[in-house]
């Protein structure tokens, strides 16, 4: 079968690099997720993923997966047949990692994106591709199932601005109340310095909003709070734990210098009233 050709600079692009970063991860000896489905994935599509090789932001990428991962299996234990909704999936592999057989999955992106998605995966019975920007008020009419919900925003928001990433927490909210919210920000610090940015110094994407304190997020909604918040450096203890030993020596030897960058970077999970 051909290679799929990855326009250089178009929006597929970077969907790639968590992509990459996965199918290096299941590579290794003693690694911190197991994910063959992205090796297959990075095998069919004709890309130079070399760029990236060796960069400390693909272990980063690892690490923020493995924490959502974490997040979403700790929301199934507590609701079986909850509805999970990831916005700005790519080609997110987190259903072949924590499905239980009984939840609901929703996988949201641009429709370029889902066109490239549907080359490796298709709807069933419990699982949905919707094609839409998260920012398009019409997409959670697609969402027929019920809650509790838990919406996954795994390195998406950033590259909104922010009066987009505030539209997109009032609609979420909205349509679905007392949903658990997982999202990433990135500090004032870090969007300044993107060009300098290891990978994303290497494609064409740019981030839009900076935000240096998630709990300006659950400010934007009345009642809304934050239940939990990480940096790569103060992850939960039992998922600290659960890493290979390189990668808790890579967060134990940080520098100092290291240490101002990594703690801008932070993940959390915000319940919406």
């Amino acid at each position: 079968m051909d290679k799929y050709q990855v326009k250089q600079g178009g929006v597929e692009e970077t969907v790639l690099i968590p992509l990459y970063a996965r199918a290096v991860e299941t590579a290794k000896t003693d690694p911190a997720l197991r994910d063959p489905r992205a090796v297959e994935m990075v095998e069919a599509i004709d890309y130079d993923y070399a760029k990236f090789d060796g960069l400390p932001s693909l272990g980063g990428a690892v690490m923020r997966t493995a924490l959502f991962d974490h997040w979403t299996r700790a929301f199934l234990a507590e609701h079986p047949d909850g509805t999970v909704i990831e916005v700005g999936t790519g080609l997110n592999t987190r259903f072949e990692r924590t499905d239980n057989g009984r939840a609901h999955w929703y996988d949201l992106d641009l429709p370029d994106i889902i066109e490239l998605r549907r080359r490796f995966f298709h709807d069933t019975r419990r699982r949905t591709m919707i094609s839409a920007s998260v920012t398009d008020p019409a997409w959670p009419d697609q969402v027929d199932t019920g809650g509790p919900y838990l919406i996954s925003a795994e390195a998406v928001l950033a590259f909104l601005s922010e009066e987009s990433v505030r539209s997109v927490v009032q609609l979420v909210a909205n349509r679905f109340p007392g949903a658990l919210l997982a999202m990433d920000t990135s500090g004032t610090g870090i969007v300044a310095a993107q060009q300098q940015h290891d990978v994303l110094s290497k494609v064409d994407a740019v981030m839009n909003w900076a935000c240096d304190d998630p709990s300006e997020v659950a400010g934007w909604r009345p009642g809304a709070e934050v239940l939990g918040s990480h940096t790569l450096t103060s992850l939960p203890p039992e998922l600290y734990a659960a890493l290979p030993a390189a990668y808790r020596a890579i967060v134990d030897e940080l520098v100092p210098q290291q240490l101002m960058q990594v703690e801008q970077y932070r993940m959390s999970l915000i319940r919406l009233p």
